[in-house]
């Protein structure tokens, strides 16, 4: 229900929802289950969440987070680029417009912040997110090409100008 949707920063003591909302998500798209599934996740969103440089955006729905996002400027990168590090909907809310919602709003955010360029990668078996981000208006990286032997695949969003 688009009428009790929050999106809004996540909180630290929301680290271990948010970590399990993130292995259910990407379970969906590695068929041999999800590399360093006994990696502290939980511990690596509480840095996230907090760290000075980044942010962490999740939606909310009847107050159980359904859709996270990640970001921040990455090592060596321009100021105007952002980096997004992560980017979930739980599975349970698939074609609910909780990531098309949750991505204007980190465009919003990447556009106050003077964002011109956004980046990611995305594992390349993962159809589903390459035609999600697709709509959203991302292409492919021309800086960072496909290796054959990679299994992400680069992309690239020109941050919108304010209107």
């Amino acid at each position: 229900m688009t009428g009790t949707r929050v999106i809004r920063t996540a909180l630290p003591a929301e680290a271990e929802i948010i970590a399990d909302l993130h292995l259910r998500a990407r379970s969906t798209y590695y068929p041999d289950g999800v590399p360093q599934a006994d990696f502290d996740w939980g511990e690596a969103w509480r840095e996230s969440i907090a760290r000075p440089d980044g942010q962490v955006l999740c939606a909310v729905e009847q107050g159980r987070i359904v859709g996270i996002a990640s970001f921040r400027v990455p090592e060596g990168a321009p100021a105007d680029t952002v980096k997004l590090f992560q980017f979930h909907v739980d599975p349970d809310h698939w074609r609910a417009g909780i990531g098309t919602a949750l991505h204007a709003a980190c465009t919003e955010q990447w556009r106050a912040d003077g964002r011109r360029t956004a980046v990611l990668d995305v594992h390349a078996d993962n159809r589903r997110a390459q035609a999600f981000y697709a709509r959203q208006g991302w292409r492919p990286d021309p800086a960072h090409p496909p290796a054959a032997d990679d299994h992400h695949l680069f992309l690239r969003f020109d941050v919108p100008a304010r209107e």
